[in-house]
């Protein structure tokens, strides 16, 4: 089944194309009290990453480059990418959280958002 997605003014086929993968994830992917959801949004200088428990609409955790002690830190956008994960990972164990479902939100798994995913399994989330 196709999916439509509304297009404004000067987007571009890369931005619809994630739409549309990012869609085609959350019709599948939903985040519960047992298993919420470690969900990535990604922009070209920054992420953030967040563990959200969908039924009730709250975040649990969340961690991002925009935090003033990584704003502050050295290494590549993959290397800050990774220590995110491990932030939101350890706030996510404190808050109760040990296995989550990973939303990549139509965004490969690759590169940054592949670093988060490790950074929160070494942490100790389970997913």
């Amino acid at each position: 089944m196709p999916y439509s997605v509304k297009i404004a003014k000067g987007d571009a086929k890369k931005a619809v194309a994630r739409k549309r993968r990012h869609l085609r994830v959350r019709k599948r992917v939903n985040g519960t009290a047992e298993r919420p959801r470690l969900v990535v949004t990604r922009s070209n200088r920054h992420i953030v990453a967040q563990v959200v428990n969908d039924k009730l609409g709250h975040t649990l955790a969340s961690a991002s480059t925009l935090e003033s002690s990584l704003r502050t830190a050295d290494g590549t956008k993959s290397d800050l990418s990774r220590e995110v994960g491990k932030l939101v990972g350890e706030r996510a164990k404190a808050a109760g959280v040990s296995t989550v479902v990973f939303d990549r939100a139509g965004y490969k798994y690759h590169g940054r958002i592949a670093a988060v995913a490790d950074g929160a399994r070494e942490a100790g989330l389970e997913f």
